[in-house]
């Protein structure tokens, strides 16, 4: 049996015990405690039965410690993270892993120079929504896809906390959007072509509340990804369209259809009133040449994040979360917010 890999959390906030509670259902691991710059958050970790470090410093002290995921403000991401290499332990950083392209530089050349693991917690890899949307464009069961939208609405505006910050980078591209983007990578296998990008700033001047980007790809596919805080009425997760069908998936619990023709018409279109006019271009099809089918729901276990970061320790795998998709991932968002800023399209 593989050696169970000892993991510390440094931030014992929202992510940070999201964290320490998960990693204490994985026989692969064992929570080895948390360290958090707020006295009562320790204490908080402590109450919970969960050892608390005086210090970073003895945490990274404690050599029976093998990897260290780093939760907290993403300002911070590079100064921790680089102790921790430094100190001999894997880095595992929070999302995203940091603000500009320099710094992520500065932080793969420590674990170059160290030898320790880095990576990042790109966790919504398994959100099961993604990886059905996923199944879908790739089965070819809508023919040749030719547009994918991806959105997150929700109507609360940006938290209260250091995400509405902008030296401590806050905002949606860089929270929610690093989610998004990551997922389109995965999806696609490759880098879009041009974006051009619009961000929104309706309850907060600091720093963006929202943004739409249109990426564009070589195959002509267009891909937007969206993120709103003042959305009270929720347009679909996913929307995919094809040549010969198309598939929406509502929200996070995967309830949504795909309709695809399983025949042409053998008739012209009839033209239907619509409001105060004939159409015949959106006159419906007729119920003999399409069906509609359920969505089959992918299922996947985030457990197997960490499952990798053990085996990765133990010498057994490759890390699935790499240094080369961080480095797209930070040109995508510095593609959006240079787009926003000069409205115009930016190319890759």
């Amino acid at each position: 049996m593989s050696r169970v890999v000892r993991v510390a959390v440094v931030g014992y906030g929202g992510m940070g015990g999201w964290h320490t509670r998960l990693l204490q259902e994985i026989p692969e691991v064992e929570l080895a405690g948390v360290y958090d710059i707020l006295p009562e958050r320790n204490k908080a970790a402590e109450e919970a039965g969960i050892k608390a470090y005086d210090s970073l410093e003895a945490l990274l002290a404690d050599e029976t410690i093998d990897v260290v995921t780093v939760a907290i403000p993403n300002d911070l991401h590079e100064e921790v993270c680089i102790k921790v290499m430094e100190a001999g332990k894997a880095a595992i950083s929070e999302k995203p892993v940091t603000m500009s392209t320099a710094v992520l530089e500065n932080m793969i050349a420590a674990s170059n120079r160290t030898g320790s693991l880095f990576t990042v917690h790109q966790n919504r890899r398994w959100d099961e929504d993604f990886r059905t949307a996923e199944k879908i464009y790739k089965s070819g069961d809508l023919g040749r896809v030719f547009e994918i939208q991806s959105r997150v609405h929700g109507s609360r505006g940006i938290p209260g906390d250091w995400r509405n910050t902008k030296a401590q980078g806050g905002g949606m591209v860089l929270d929610w959007g690093v989610h998004l983007l990551d997922q389109m990578n995965m999806m696609m296998g490759k880098m879009p072509v041009s974006v051009y990008a619009v961000l929104s700033n309706v309850t907060n001047e600091e720093v963006d509340d929202g943004f739409t980007a249109t990426f564009k790809f070589d195959d002509g596919l267009v891909f937007t990804v969206e993120v709103g805080t003042s959305n009270f009425i929720n347009l679909p997760r996913w929307y995919i369209l094809g040549l010969n069908g198309t598939s929406v998936i509502e929200d996070w619990d995967v309830s949504g259809r795909t309709v695809i023709a399983t025949c042409k018409e053998g008739h012209d279109a009839v033209p239907i009133v619509t409001a105060a006019g004939l159409t015949k271009t959106m006159a419906p099809r007729t119920p003999e040449t399409i069906e509609t089918l359920p969505i089959e729901k992918v299922h996947c276990d985030i457990k197997d994040y960490y499952r990798n970061i053990a085996a990765v320790v133990n010498g057994e795998a490759e890390q699935i979360v790499t240094h080369d998709q961080q480095r797209d991932l930070m040109k995508l968002m510095e593609a959006i917010f240079e787009s926003a800023e000069k409205n115009e399209v930016v190319f890759f």
